[in-house]
């Protein structure tokens, strides 16, 4: 019994210790925290207004129907060579089709002609077209160069072809094979835009191209060509193809290209 008063001194330091624990060193209690996730937030609409959409009526697509099978599904883009060579081939009948079209991604090549033919270039490695048959002619001395106007005769071939095709065949086999020309745009880096529209908005631009009579003159600072004037020069890629092909020529070129326009805005 005489170490009890120790005893009770070592109890009444543990009680304070106990105490002094729970007062100062004790972890607090964490209140949860309630996320407030925001509204989300509505974007601005993207995607442009289609102006000119591609509508095809069953009357419309008959007159495919010799050319393409308006029961079978289309193909996929990436298998679409085949079967579009054989239209093509159909559509151009009694052509030599081969001397003027690449046939492989014939789809694909088209597209990318049409959005860079405002552009100062086109892409030598994406055209449907083959290099125009024969050699570019000019005349004159190094000072006094013009385009010699048998270099117009060049285009005619390609020119009389496309002339003799039968326009509600080629608009109604468009129409039907539209969705593989709008993938293949999109895929080009336009995912929020309409192809036909593109497809309009170029015709309008080859079609107010600069009729140039008389002697087209050049320079030769290179190897190539270029136009004289500068405002020629200055001219888009399709612009100077349409130079390039003579005057009558191009005027055959624009009148093609009206009749196709009407067409593809539903005779706006």
């Amino acid at each position: 019994m005489k170490n009890w008063p120790f005893r009770i001194g070592f109890v009444v330091i543990g009680v304070i210790i106990a105490i002094a624990y729970w007062q100062f060193y004790r972890p607090e209690q964490q209140t949860p925290v309630q996320v407030v996730t925001p509204p989300p937030v509505s974007e601005p609409q993207t995607k442009p207004v289609v102006q000119h959409p591609v509508t095809a009526e069953q009357e419309e697509l008959k007159a495919a129907e010799p050319i393409i099978d308006l029961e079978q599904p289309l193909p996929e883009l990436k298998q679409s060579d085949t079967p579009m060579a054989e239209i093509l081939a159909r559509l151009f009948t009694d052509q030599k089709l081969s001397r003027f079209v690449i046939l492989e991604h014939f789809i694909e090549r088209f597209v990318v002609m049409v959005d860079n033919l405002p552009r100062p270039q086109l892409p030598t490695t994406h055209r449907p077209l083959k290099k125009t048959p024969g050699e570019f002619l000019a005349n004159g001395e190094r000072d006094q160069l013009t385009i010699d106007p048998a270099n117009y005769q060049r285009y005619t071939p390609l020119v009389k072809m496309l002339a003799a095709l039968d326009t509600q065949q080629v608009v109604a086999i468009y129409k039907r094979l539209y969705p593989l020309f709008q993938e293949a745009y999109e895929g080009l880096g336009y995912p929020d835009a309409y192809f036909n529209d593109r497809l309009i908005e170029v015709i309008d631009h080859l079609l107010t191209t600069p009729q140039v009579s008389g002697p087209v003159y050049l320079v030769q600072p290179k190897a190539l060509y270029l136009y004289a004037d500068p405002a020629l020069e200055a001219l888009s890629a399709g612009r100077k193809i349409l130079i390039r092909s003579g005057p009558k020529n191009a005027t055959q070129i624009k009148t093609i290209l009206h009749k196709y326009r009407k067409e593809f805005t539903n005779n706006q």
